[in-house]
């Protein structure tokens, strides 16, 4: 593999929902990139994990990590392009931000083949939530029933939903929590410390608790 040098800012997206966990999850994030830096004298200044849907463009972490490109005028590196978002326009701000990034998975890509794949995702995305409509109409004119009779079936699909959400929640943490366990810190309250500290948020976007992170740990 060729050598890289100069300075990288990585940064790592995992997803709390279903579709995230069937992609890269950050142990696998991590080697591509260390896959791609194989070589050269090259520098990791920082590295930022982002613990979120990847429908939202508000993403606090990977504006850190832009803001560590730019502090040490380093390159930013990602293990997919979907890992930052599979919103047009929000890959465009990206590349009007004035940082360089690559994408692990096509390092030669050149801004207009970026916009292309970017513009390609986002048309998968809408033609995914275009059949789903679909088909809630097509079983609507079938004449089946949504709702009524079958709220107490559907209360228990969403009870079942936000089981797998949190398994899905919890296998994604828990490999930062051995990181941070493997630093040293041993503590829940020191765990959850030091998640908060690194920008990690909880499920429902708040700080941890040591009671949260044991809970975690459980599953």
């Amino acid at each position: 593999m060729s050598a890289h040098f100069g300075r990288f800012v990585a940064y790592y997206r995992v997803s709390t929902d279903k579709q995230g966990q069937s992609g890269l999850g950050l142990e696998a994030q991590r080697q591509a990139v260390m896959n791609y830096l194989n070589g050269g004298p090259w520098k990791l200044v920082a590295e930022h994990t982002e613990v979120e849907s990847g429908k939202r463009n508000a993403r606090p972490q990977l504006e850190k990590a832009l803001a560590a490109c730019r502090k040490h005028k380093a390159k930013l590196v990602i293990a997919k392009l979907d890992r930052l978002s599979r919103n047009l326009a929000f890959i465009a701000t990206l590349m009007d931000s004035g940082v360089e990034f690559v994408a692990t998975d096509n390092p030669h890509a050149n801004r207009l083949t970026v916009h292309i794949l970017a513009a390609v995702a986002e048309h998968e995305r809408e033609a995914i939530s275009e059949r789903t409509k679909a088909a809630l109409q097509a079983a609507k004119r079938r004449g089946v029933k949504l709702g009524g009779p079958r709220l107490a079936a559907a209360r228990q699909a969403s009870i079942e939903a936000r089981g797998e959400l949190a398994n899905a929640f919890a296998a994604n943490v828990r490999p930062i929590i051995k990181e941070i366990q493997a630093s040293g810190v041993s503590s829940m309250r020191g765990i959850a410390r030091a998640l908060t500290a690194r920008g990690v948020k909880t499920a429902r976007g708040g700080d941890w608790s040591d009671v949260q992170v044991a809970a975690i740990l459980r599953r």
